[in-house]
């Protein structure tokens, strides 16, 4: 069920892109080409309404900030500040980490009911009890995007989606932490298909830096436990 929701988040992130780049390439082939007076080719473009690329962009990369960011928990390519939790050692170490964990789920747990809340009250209430022949209360339809006309409530369905899903794999982190002791990592060094034909003996950067973190956290867990050492 995990590996299936990774390719599908994946998916959603990849496919995201990928249409956003394709529409801002036609759309500014469409302008400059536009500008040039070619027979009947400019009349065509003039008549072409494209004025919507924009807007759509955005909620493209909306929708794309928002998965990104679940994707970023777990794999571990977000930025963090851990110059505190690296100087711990041991339970103390493993115990900070777990409340930074605690305090993502909490929040982004928040956010995802709150924008849930925003969105059913935004229109999408509205929506699904006229859908299935129910009063709407005092439920109201809901604005929509000033191009694309699109029900704002689908556009912000990102929020509580995404926030989620991100709740989701802090959790996941947690479990794997508890049981493992290892946070999800990323070289943010690496390269993807770059590296194929490096010999295997010669370390990168950030690989480089993992390791000397990782044998430092050993060592200092050692002098923690050593007899004598009023730690």
């Amino acid at each position: 069920m995990n590996k299936l929701l990774d390719r599908l988040e994946e998916f959603i992130i990849g496919a995201l892109m990928a249409v956003a780049t394709i529409v801002i390439f036609v759309s500014v082939v469409h302008r400059y080409l536009s500008g040039y007076e070619i027979p009947l080719v400019q009349d065509w473009l003039l008549e072409m309404n494209v004025g919507w690329a924009q807007e759509f962009c955005i909620i493209l990369f909306v929708w794309m900030a928002k998965f990104g960011a679940a994707y970023g928990v777990r794999t571990g390519i977000h930025v963090g500040v851990d110059i505190l939790v690296n100087k711990l050692t041991g339970g103390s170490r493993a115990a900070l980490i777990q409340i930074g964990l605690v305090c993502g789920v909490v929040f982004t747990g928040l956010i995802g009911v709150f924008g849930a809340l925003f969105v059913w009250e935004n229109g999408m209430a509205y929506e699904t009890l006229s859908l299935f022949g129910r009063d709407t209360g005092d439920f109201f339809e809901g604005p929509t995007t000033p191009d694309l006309e699109w029900p704002t409530w689908i556009v912000y369905s990102a929020v509580p989606l995404g926030s989620f899903l991100m709740c989701y794999r802090f959790l996941q982190v947690m479990m794997s932490f508890a049981r493992t002791g290892e946070l999800p990592s990323h070289d943010h060094g690496h390269v993807e298909g770059l590296d194929e034909d490096q010999d295997e003996n010669v370390l990168l950067e950030g690989e480089a830096i993992s390791i000397a973190e990782d044998i430092e956290h050993g060592r200092r867990d050692a002098d923690a436990k050593r007899p004598g050492s009023g730690k």
